[in-house]
């Protein structure tokens, strides 16, 4: 029995391999928890340390730069920063040249920076440049003078007053000085309108940035919408031109404000943050006394763990071997088949000892059916010799030709049932050795069929040929005819006076056929299946009537087989049979 191929997950030394892994990161784990857990916190709080340095860095430096027209005056607000978050930061302009650092250090030209610094351009995550804003701090001329923002504030105390009964109510102030109430007002009837109208700074500047919205949306456009001082795009309910979205205005009113403000805000640099010179405390890990007794304890639960799962392992493998082994180790004839446990190494020597003992069954049952069988072939010619030697010393039998031709037709088929089993013992081995030469097939049939005429004319039956092809093919013409030679005598001992045997052959693709077909008493299809076995007679009183060994077809079909065909037989009870062998045509010679 050939094993299918075994699953990998199911293969015993994966399983060990998988065991051995998991004991090595189960104990890598552990004595890296420790450390992990000792460090976690110090990084985190590092990193968190580092992230709230780099956004209050970025932050203030926009801050600076949108409410300075240069970066002249950066310098000490620089040296701050660095002092606060124990980083060197550094401003180069666009094109590398160096604006101010807050130490010396090495030369960062060819530096990724860490941001970008443009208040008019906000980024925070340099991701997706369409989504970059303009700071609120950039206000440019839109700054209230003193008196523009009391008479706003005066209007926001009006409209908190008419709000009072609103606890939710909020007034924030805009980078411009404007305040801002939230949420806005509800209804016409609380707070002056004032409030909502463009002061005449505001008015001014918004008038100037229509004016610049004019390079990219057509004046018709223009008058079909309102800027409130908040940027606010208002419509008043109207429906915008055909061709005209809401989020095209939007791009056009951010991209004009750029251009507007763009005099009043520092010019966009290059941020750089990175270790200052100075030396700074490296985090370490704490061996105290309590850090090292967890560390061991840990040590000495993983090697226990490990333990425990390498003998739970080894003794659910071991436990199948032993099985196995004790199964073995019993006497011949106490031995039986071995369950089959799990479908892995130990499954499959476990299904292919069954298999052993199988075989070993099957072969104990053949050996003791051959002695029988041979015990039986050779008992009557023994017995047959015997009786008339000892009828011939009593005196009750003359020493003549008819004693010596007795004897000697007696140790004949002695003689024949040895060579059968020698060549039998021969095939089994691997032994049996073929002479393969090229010959023409009816050649070879035609000296079959003239020998065994003699005798078929003798039993009054017609013995005929029919060849259709005469290949010629590689073949050993002796066991050929010992083949042929064997279907035509069983044929013509099986066929009744008047009966007829016939001698055929045909080609077929990729094969050539050579049948014996005789209408003799034919075989019961209970029995067919039976024709090739060792020993085996139709007749099941196994008189030797009829002559022969029992060993004619089982030769024949090792023979066919050595000469790589087949042989195969067919019959009818009245009827008759025909024994078919098949031979490839690779067998023939090239032409």
């Amino acid at each position: 029995m050939r094993s299918p191929d075994l699953p990998w997950h199911r293969s015993l030394i994966i399983r060990l391999l998988a065991t051995s892994i998991l004991i090595a990161i189960a104990a890598i784990a552990a004595t890296a928890w420790f450390t992990a857990k000792m460090t976690t916190r110090a990084i985190a709080q590092q990193q968190g340390r580092s992230l709230a340095d780099d956004t209050l860095i970025y932050d203030t430096l926009i801050g600076f730069a949108a409410t300075h027209s240069s970066w002249d005056d950066v310098s000490p607000t620089l040296a701050d920063l660095s002092r606060r978050s124990g980083h060197r930061v550094t401003l180069l302009t666009r094109d590398r040249q160096p604006i101010a650092d807050s130490s010396a250090g090495p030369n960062l030209r060819a530096t990724q920076p860490s941001a970008i610094v443009d208040p008019l351009r906000v980024n925070p995550d340099g991701k997706d440049a369409g989504k970059a804003t303009i700071d609120a701090r950039a206000v440019g001329p839109y700054l209230l003078p003193t008196r523009e923002r009391e008479k706003l504030d005066e209007y926001a105390r009006q409209v908190l007053e008419c709000m009072k009964g609103n606890v939710n109510v909020r007034l924030t102030r805009s980078p411009s000085g404007r305040p801002v109430v939230t949420p806005e007002p509800a209804g016409s009837n609380c707070g002056p309108k004032a409030l909502e109208v463009p002061t005449p700074t505001e008015a001014k500047a918004l008038q100037a940035l229509r004016g610049l919205m004019s390079s990219c949306l057509s004046m018709k456009v223009l008058k079909t919408f309102s800027i409130d001082p908040l940027f606010t795009v208002g419509t008043g309910g109207e429906p915008l031109p055909h061709g005209v979205s809401l989020e095209k205005i939007q791009r056009c009113l951010q991209s004009a404000r750029q251009v507007q403000l763009t005099p009043y805000v520092a010019p966009s640099a290059l941020l750089f943050i990175t270790d200052a010179e100075a030396d700074t405390p490296a985090t370490s890990i704490s061996l105290t006394r309590s850090n090292v007794l967890r560390i061991a304890g840990s040590t000495g639960l993983v090697l226990l763990i490990a333990v425990a799962v390498t003998l739970l392992v080894g003794t659910r493998l071991v436990r199948p071997l032993r099985r196995l082994t004790a199964s073995v180790r019993r006497p011949v004839e106490q031995q039986s088949r071995v369950p089959v446990g799990a479908r892995d190494e130990i499954g499959y020597l476990a299904m292919a000892l069954n298999d052993l003992f199988d075989r070993r069954e099957t072969l104990e049952a053949q050996r003791k059916a051959l002695v029988s069988d041979l015990a039986h072939e050779l008992r009557t010619p023994l017995t047959n010799i015997r009786g008339s030697i000892e009828a011939a010393q009593d005196g009750m039998t003359p020493t003549d030709a008819q004693l010596l031709e007795v004897l000697l037709e007696e140790t004949s088929l002695l003689q024949r049932v040895v060579d059968d089993l020698r060549d039998l013992a021969a095939a089994d081995t691997g032994d049996l050795r073929l002479h393969p030469e090229y010959v023409y097939l009816n050649d070879v049939l035609t000296q079959v069929a003239d020998a065994h005429r003699g005798i078929a004319e003798s039993q009054h039956v017609s013995l005929s040929t029919d060849f259709t092809v005469d290949p010629q093919l590689s073949v050993d013409p002796v066991r050929l005819r010992q083949i042929v030679g064997n279907l035509v005598s069983n044929a013509i001992r099986h066929t009744d006076k008047g009966g007829v045997v016939t001698l055929r052959t045909a080609a077929i693709p990729e094969q050539f056929t050579i049948e014996v077909a005789d209408t003799g008493t034919g075989i019961a299809p209970a029995d067919l299946q039976r024709v090739f076995d060792r020993f085996w007679r139709a007749d099941s009183s196994r008189s030797r009537a009829t002559g022969g060994s029992g060993l004619g077809l089982a030769i024949a079909r090792k023979l066919v087989e050595a000469h790589d065909g087949r042989i195969t037989a067919t019959s009818r009870l009245g009827v008759g049979s025909t024994f078919t062998i098949t031979l490839p045509r690779a067998r023939q010679a090239p032409k």
